[in-house]
């Protein structure tokens, strides 16, 4: 109640903003034509009007839209799981704490809903632990013979799927192909007059008003407004993120429906929420338009998606890490760790590499370099530009196809033991590696520099100040070289469960 007061304060306080400034213009106005102002001429100053955007109701659109949007039901052989009611009739199955996407959003499409007749309005909780669920999305026809659009997340592990239209007549449906990377799945019915939908070949605006349509919570047919209100997001979700961020209530059930602009036409395909509490707190993603255009276009022809590969482990290149470097500029993706039998390694690409353009095509950062990679086809040979010890490269590379395995080199024991080395500068104690290929970190000095940029124990430091390391004495002469060339930080590339990245580490007077 308290914000809605000061709303209403701020907007009056608005109003009275602009009344202000409306005879402010008009008295402007009339000094600029050169008029003689004076107590005996009255100054007449035009009002200024702010046209109203926004549409009355959007009834005409979602007449038009509305028949192409169906519900999906899907049906999946699971693991036993422990049912809690939420008070609602509907109940969820305890999600795994350490799952990733539980940190940033919620999925929709709920496992574990039961919709046997016997069983409808009934909370699950009362029941054994099921064989079979049921998980409900929504999607929408993007032909008239019958191709919907809908999310992976919907359908994954489905072994039956029903489309029920908005009439309530239910069809089999079948899974034409998915792409996991992009969370997006097309199906296909028997049939060849139905009302489909277009998708946008314009990106939305933000600020744009945006109209939701789906199968919240199984509640098919319905209808949400809202604005766009913002675009490119980053949620972790995959290499390809760019979603459109937009305040149109949507909840769990609308995964895979679509949000349509004014026009009718789709701008995105609704596949997740951040919300702490599970339900719409007015922050919604959707997968644009333009990336399933391209994504439906090669399931439908194909079944599957091909997307180039480069076989790197990538970064962003930070401050510190450019201060690391050398470089001036944050731009580009900084090679962590260029996979073993990757075209890349293959090419000579190292790691420390800072890749800054694809075939003369600037790289802002990791997530453009991914997606100008994934649109070439595999065995397609593209130009690199790499910065390496400060100097720029050109690498011709021949991409391999994305998710083809790679074997890495077996380890073997060295068997050389070696006194522990200190850094108490940097906060860190190091050993050699038993296979001899960097230092292990045993100690970690809390609130010291290390600690602060996140290093562990077991944490492995290969490289640093762009030179290998074997021992402490390696690791602390790359130190006092990299300080005497007058830098802040001394980058190291450490290894972590597998995974490689680059540390931008502080050095104090005495480091």
């Amino acid at each position: 109640m308290t914000n809605n007061k000061n709303r209403v304060s701020t907007l009056g306080k608005f109003r009275n903003a602009l009344l202000a400034s409306a005879v402010t213009l008009g008295v402007a106005g009339v000094a600029a034509s050169g008029a003689i102002l004076s107590d005996t001429q009255p100054v007449r100053a035009e009002q200024v009007q702010v046209q109203n955007q926004g549409p009355a109701d959007f009834t005409g659109l979602v007449e038009k839209v509305k028949p192409a949007v169906v519900s999906v039901r899907v049906k999946s052989e699971v693991n036993p799981v422990t049912f809690q009611s939420d008070g609602r009739g509907f109940s969820m199955p305890d999600l795994p704490d350490d799952n990733p996407l539980n940190e940033f959003f919620k999925r929709f499409g709920p496992r574990g809903f039961d919709f046997d007749n016997n069983d409808r309005g009934r909370s699950p909780h009362h029941r054994n632990h099921p064989r079979f669920g049921m998980s409900q999305g929504s999607g929408f026809f993007i032909s008239q013979d019958g191709y919907i659009v809908t999310n992976d997340h919907v359908v994954e592990d489905g072994s039956e799927v029903t489309v029920v239209m908005e009439d309530g007549k239910e069809l089999p449906a079948k899974v034409v192909g998915v792409d996991e990377r992009t969370d997006l799945a097309l199906l296909k019915v028997d049939g060849n007059d139905y009302t489909y939908v277009n998708l946008s070949k314009d990106a939305p605006k933000i600020g744009q008003w945006v109209v939701a349509v789906g199968n919240p919570f199984g509640l098919g047919g319905t209808v949400t407004a809202g604005i766009v209100s913002a675009d490119g997001r980053d949620i972790g979700a995959g290499p390809y993120d760019d979603f459109i961020q937009i305040d149109a209530p949507v909840n769990r059930g609308n995964s895979g429906g679509p949000t349509f602009n004014m026009k009718g036409e789709v701008v995105g395909v609704n596949t997740a929420i951040f919300s702490p509490s599970g339900g719409n707190v007015g922050i919604a993603f959707a997968i644009p338009a333009s990336v399933v255009t391209d994504v439906v276009s090669e399931l439908r022809k194909d079944g599957a998606v091909t997307r180039g590969w480069l076989g790197v482990q990538i970064q962003p290149v930070t401050e510190d890490i450019a201060e690391g470097l050398g470089v001036s500029s944050t731009e580009g993706a900084l090679v962590a760790d260029p996979q073993d039998g990757g075209p890349a390694k293959q090419a000579g690409i190292q790691a420390g590499d800072v890749i800054t353009q694809v075939d003369g095509n600037k790289v802002e950062g990791p997530r453009e370099l991914a997606r100008m990679i994934a649109a070439y086809d595999p065995d397609t040979k593209v130009e690199l530009t790499v910065l390496r010890d400060g100097r720029e490269r050109k690498i011709e590379v021949e991409l391999g196809k994305l998710g083809k395995q790679t074997a890495s080199a077996d380890t073997q024991d060295s068997g050389e033991q070696a006194a522990p080395t200190s850094l108490e500068g940097l906060g860190l104690a190091v050993e050699p590696s038993q296979d001899g290929d960097g230092v292990v970190v045993i100690g970690v000095d809390s609130g010291s520099p290390a600690d602060q940029k996140g290093f562990e124990e077991g944490d492995v430091i290969v490289r640093a100040g762009g030179k290998a390391v074997r021992n402490g004495s390696d690791l602390e002469n790359q130190i006092a070289a990299v300080k005497g060339q007058g830098r802040k930080a001394v980058l190291m590339q450490v290894e972590r469960n597998g995974n490689s990245r680059f540390v931008a580490l502080p050095m104090d007077e005495q480091g």
